[in-house]
């Protein structure tokens, strides 16, 4: 992971760290935008489990609010237990993040490493929406 990259990693960690309520925000995804900048998401959920909305797409709309492009990600989980884990988005954050951005760098964890993808890998049989 280059220099730029770990700086998304430690931007996510720090701000984990200072929002992780369990149960409840226990997700921040931080995106390398167009002009440099970094945006973050964090994870919110509400008693309908409905009502949860990923780190991800908070992340999301703030760059698009930006009108900027994604060019990296890194999403960072703690578990109750304490541990930290770059964690690849779920399936509907995937599906909507390779709409915006597919051929934008994610990192993903693949047994013990931290690697890097796109959102388009991450599903390899989706059709490309034409918007």
């Amino acid at each position: 992971m280059g220099e730029g990259d770990a700086e998304l990693l430690t931007v996510a960690a720090e701000l984990l760290g200072a929002v992780y309520r369990e149960g409840r925000h226990e997700v921040v995804a931080a995106l390398r935008v167009g002009d440099g900048s970094i945006v973050t998401g964090v994870h919110v959920d509400g008693s309908a489990r409905r009502s949860a909305v990923c780190a991800e797409g908070v992340a999301a709309g703030n760059a698009i609010a930006r009108g900027s492009a994604v060019v990296a990600a890194v999403s960072v989980l703690r578990r109750p237990s304490g541990t930290e884990h770059v964690i690849e988005p779920c399936g509907v954050c995937a599906e909507m993040l390779s709409d915006y951005w597919p051929d934008a760098r994610v990192w993903v964890t693949d047994g013990d490493e931290i690697v890097p993808t796109t959102f388009a890998a991450l599903l390899p049989a989706k059709r490309r929406r034409l918007w």
